[in-house]
């Protein structure tokens, strides 16, 4: 697969999305930053601003999500559509990368959590990055495998942590060496 035929879908917020879109620059791979109005993102490349109406087709209840993922979430519209955007990156891509922190309860710390989790309701092929355990982790159905990933799809999805340390954005940047060679 080449660079020049994939499509990093993301969100463009600071720390991994931004780091995601970077690397995806760098090696010649399309982005699309998916947001709403008004929302402050870092990358401006690809950016992508959803409609009200496309917000809606990822709507979700709060009360659901916070079950899920054994958490409380503000009820506010912003946090919303931050959701629902979400859910259009997730729906647009075969594979997802996030880079958190993978839980006791096996949801993802990192963002709101809710990529990670959605894709396995989706049963798209999840990686997550733990910065605490500083490895790659692959979502196998019904437990987290240390993996090392490759991209293997052309439409992928790169969320997480607004917190990336060192050991995440290096994580990354192998990732994309990994799958499409240094550049």
């Amino acid at each position: 697969m080449q660079a020049s035929e994939c499509v990093l879908y993301s969100g463009g917020l600071k720390g991994a999305e931004a780091a995601f879109g970077a690397a995806a620059e760098r090696h010649g791979i399309e982005e699309v930053n998916l947001t709403f109005e008004g929302h402050r993102i870092e990358r401006t490349r690809g950016v992508r601003t959803l409609t009200h109406a496309e917000l809606l087709e990822g709507d979700v209840s709060l009360a659901y999500v916070g079950r899920l993922m054994h958490r409380h979430y503000p009820d506010t519209d912003a946090f919303k559509k931050v959701l629902q955007v979400i859910w259009h990156q997730v729906n647009h891509a075969q594979e997802i990368y996030v880079v958190g922190t993978i839980l006791g309860d096996d949801t993802v710390k990192g963002g709101t959590g809710w990529g990670a989790e959605f894709a396995k309701l989706c049963n798209k092929v999840l990686f997550a990055f733990d910065q605490e355990r500083q490895a790659w982790h692959r979502w196998t159905g019904a437990a987290w495998q240390q993996a090392v990933p490759t991209i293997t799809h052309p439409h992928f999805a790169g969320t997480g942590t607004r917190y990336l340390d060192a050991n995440g954005a290096a994580a990354i940047d192998d990732l994309f060496a990994r799958s499409f060679g240094t550049r």
